[in-house]
């Protein structure tokens, strides 16, 4: 346990960088997520297009394979990023296409009744979508977007194979060095993932009864 106290700045430190890339990650990936959603059910087939194709390449692909593609694929095109810039963008682009569902879930829950009560009083598909459609549609599929957001925290992990010093980074340097006390690292590691993922967790249960509640 001592191992765990005499170190206490080294799992703050992956602590906060795993929430910062969690959060930043989360909320990019949101709004990205949220335009391909909007591309998915819009009129125009070729929007409909890019949103399916890249919701599809990009769930039946690996994470870590985004990872290298970011980190090894995009300097090869001139483009150089920080590793953390670099897991940024690789979370960002992967939960996309998950964030992407989730909203679409909620789009089409949404009764056909309001997109063409929108459409009589002359609003545009995107004036509808962004007035009345997507603030019922995020309201009701808040839970599956913390899902994903819980999901997200897990997967930032992969980050630390790319120099990141976030959380599982921190765990595997003071597992080198302090193999002792190997157990009691691994347990505060997990901890401290288990204090991002449980309160999401617990949002997204209090937020469902509301919702189910108010239906």
């Amino acid at each position: 346990m001592s191992a765990v106290l005499d170190n206490l700045d080294v799992f703050w430190s992956g602590f906060r960088i795993t929430l910062l890339l969690t959060l930043l990650s989360s909320a990019l990936a949101l709004t990205l997520g949220t335009l391909l959603a909007a591309f998915r059910v819009a009129p125009v087939p070729v929007l409909r297009a890019v949103g399916g194709g890249y919701v599809e390449t990009v769930r039946n692909v690996p994470a870590i394979v985004v990872f290298f593609f970011v980190l090894f694929g995009l300097p090869q095109i001139g483009v150089q990023l920080s590793f953390m810039t670099s897991a940024v963008t690789a979370l960002t682009v992967y939960y996309a296409a998950f964030f992407c569902e989730a909203v679409r879930s909620g789009i089409n829950a949404v009764p056909v009744g309001q997109a063409e009560a929108a459409r009589s009083v002359g609003l545009t598909f995107g004036a509808s979508l962004r007035l009345v459609i997507l603030p019922q549609a995020l309201r009701s599929v808040i839970p599956p977007l913390i899902n994903v957001f819980i999901a997200l925290a897990k997967t930032s992990a992969v980050a630390s194979a790319f120099g990141v010093a976030e959380l599982l980074n921190a765990m595997q340097r003071l597992a080198n060095s302090e193999s002792a006390s190997i157990i009691a690292i691994l347990l505060t590691t997990a901890l401290l993932y288990l204090v991002i993922t449980i309160p999401a967790g617990l949002i997204a249960h209090r937020i469902e009864r509301k919702v189910a509640i108010l239906r």
